[in-house]
């Protein structure tokens, strides 16, 4: 059956069509437009490109000149860093964890995926009022130990208060991934290496790592890119790059620069950049994850 439906392309080619027009229409034109009012002279939102920058080419050495965008791209290979150490590294070893138990297994995969399923915006105002300063209940805690509270989002803590909550919704994402990598693996090969006398740390270390390499190597791709398109929680908690223009990420700097500043041209140079890094940092780390066949 199926060898006859790939002989016949017409089938393919009803179903490829839709889905070619639809990217077209609404991923690949505009991103050829952006890259046209990159070298556009656009004044305000809504407005047509008043002809070409003098020099053309005028975004992008702006472009480079940017300390703000500077620290924006510093942040963001913090988060992307962080990302691969905390989400995907806390996610495995709850992963492994969850998977050594036999009872109440499925209750901790629904209270770990569960963050997934809340909105970034109520996150974000959840995660504002935990770290309030006056009455957040982070600082409560600290005054009721005797300490003093802490301004959470201050040049010495607001990458913490930043990071933090993003960190926390997407773990469950990551674990629900590798533990259906785990449930694949055959238990007899685990009941085989006990027989020969292999600990619980030495059965992680020579079957469990190896075979889940592949399932790691994609939840590191999707971390690392993922890192790239964080907007919405950093944007609710720290509005404007607060403090003093230290806490933009490359995504809330271009919708800052376009949609708070109106300079549609320049935020749309800043987007073929967080394109650029996108395509190559994934390439990379496709290069680096290569999966292997077992």
């Amino acid at each position: 059956m199926n060898s006859v439906m790939y002989k016949k392309k017409t089938p393919l080619l009803v179903l490829l069509i839709p889905a070619y027009l639809f990217m077209t229409l609404f991923l690949y034109y505009p991103f050829v437009m952006n890259i046209s009012n990159s070298f556009s002279n656009i004044t305000s939102l809504g407005t047509s490109a008043e002809g070409y920058n003098t020099p053309w080419y005028s975004n992008y050495v702006t472009l480079f000149r940017d300390p703000v965008l500077g620290t924006a791209l510093k942040n963001t290979l913090v988060l992307m860093l962080a990302t691969i150490a905390f989400q995907v590294g806390i996610a495995l070893l709850l992963a492994l964890l969850v998977d050594t138990i036999k009872k109440g297994a499925q209750f901790f995969r629904t209270v770990y995926f569960f963050p997934i399923v809340i909105s970034a915006t109520a996150l974000g105002l959840l995660f504002n009022l935990i770290f309030l300063y006056n009455g957040g209940m982070v600082n409560q805690l600290i005054e009721k130990a005797g300490g003093q509270a802490i301004d959470w989002k201050d040049s010495a803590h607001f990458m913490f208060t930043m990071l933090f909550p993003v960190m926390w919704q997407y773990v469950g994402f990551y674990f629900v991934i590798l533990v259906t990598g785990l449930n694949n693996i055959s238990r007899d090969i685990y009941e085989a290496a006990e027989i020969d006398g292999a600990d619980g740390l030495q059965r992680v270390r020579y079957i469990t790592l190896p075979l889940l390499r592949n399932v790691l190597c994609v939840c590191l791709t999707l971390a690392i890119t993922g890192a790239l398109k964080v907007f919405d929680l950093p944007w609710i908690m720290m509005g404007s790059g607060m403090p003093l223009d230290q806490s933009w990420l490359t995504g809330t700097y271009m919708y800052h620069q376009t949609f708070s500043m109106g300079d549609v041209d320049y935020g749309s140079t800043i987007g073929i950049v967080i394109v650029v890094l996108g395509v190559a940092v994934s390439q990379i780390a496709s290069r680096v994850f290569k999966e292997k066949d077992y």
